[in-house]
């Protein structure tokens, strides 16, 4: 991935020196869009399922706890926390950071562009390093979730030490998997800001856990091919793909699959349980995103067939 012409974007806080590290609860309590909170009835797939990308807060919200972290947040599933952070020293600029700080600056362009093309300003996100533990309006932020968006602070939250098991739990290498990971957020955050979530509430509230989980698959399936147009729209406007670079995104999201994950872990497929998508699912609708370039395009809602 090219990024020299891209600088590093100024929408950033880095907390892993530790003065702003939290260990404590925030008071923040906000509902947020779906596949985001570990809840009581999916603590168990929480762990075997959460490696990438979130899990699904639509049924289990209310059932949160001190120890169920990130109320309202999309989170990256990341398994048992078997690499933790917070034991770790950080570099105040190390590649990751300087990369992310880039493919952040590259979101915000694209974004910018094409919601103006509707008449729509772009509220720009920030983005947290964090290790360990940290505060969110969602609640506490743990490294052992993945990385997570929260709508209640627009805020996208990541512990560096999450590539490491990207690449060597998961077998998902590469410096455009990073990208994706964060291009997925960012996904989060435009159904945020052009209210999806709040429809996506509405929606869930009448539901019951089978259709609650099949709603959070279309949340997610949108947010991997918003992740997709980005890659186009930047790849047009700065050339930073190289050779390879979609195959990276799109192994990591065959990998983070629902049902490549569950057979992985626990053995077998339990697909009411899916909050993700399936692998195929995954990578067709990134790259519906990637060759279309269009929002229109992504509306997983609408699909008859996702």
């Amino acid at each position: 991935m090219r990024l020299d012409d891209i600088e590093e974007s100024s929408n950033v806080e880095d907390r892993t020196s530790g003065s702003g590290n939290s260990r404590g609860k925030s008071s923040g309590n906000s509902r947020g869009l779906s596949g985001g909170s570990i809840g009581a009835g999916s603590v168990v797939i929480a762990l075997v399922v959460s490696y990438f990308l979130g899990v699904n807060p639509l049924t289990v919200l209310d059932a949160l706890s001190d120890s169920n972290p990130t109320q309202g947040a999309q989170v990256q599933q990341s398994p048992n926390n078997r690499s933790n952070s917070a034991n770790k020293p950080s570099a105040n600029n190390s590649p990751e950071k300087v990369r992310m700080k880039k493919v952040l600056t590259s979101t915000e362009q694209v974004w910018t562009d094409i919601l103006s093309q509707s008449g729509s300003n772009y509220q720009k996100p920030t983005l947290i390093f964090f290790s360990g533990k940290t505060r969110t309006e969602c609640g506490l932020g743990e490294s052992a979730t993945g990385p997570f968006y929260c709508p209640a602070d627009s805020k996208i939250y990541i512990d560096l030490s999450f590539f490491d098991t990207l690449h060597k739990e998961l077998g998902a290498p590469g410096d455009f998997a990073q990208a994706y990971v964060l291009a997925h957020e960012v996904g989060h955050h435009i159904q945020n800001i052009t209210g999806i979530n709040d429809r996506v509430d509405q929606l869930s509230a009448k539901m019951n856990e089978k259709q609650q989980n099949a709603l959070s698959v279309r949340v997610e399936l949108q947010a991997d091919c918003y992740a997709g147009i980005w890659a186009k729209h930047a790849n047009e406007r700065n050339r930073i793909l190289e050779e390879g670079d979609i195959e990276e995104a799109m192994n990591a999201a065959e990998k983070i699959g629902d049902d490549a994950l569950q057979r992985a872990e626990q053995g077998e497929v339990v697909p009411d349980s899916f909050t993700h998508g399936t692998s195929a699912q995954r990578m067709r609708w990134y790259n519906i995103g990637f060759q279309s370039g269009k929002v229109q395009s992504c509306d997983t809602f609408k699909a008859k067939s996702i």
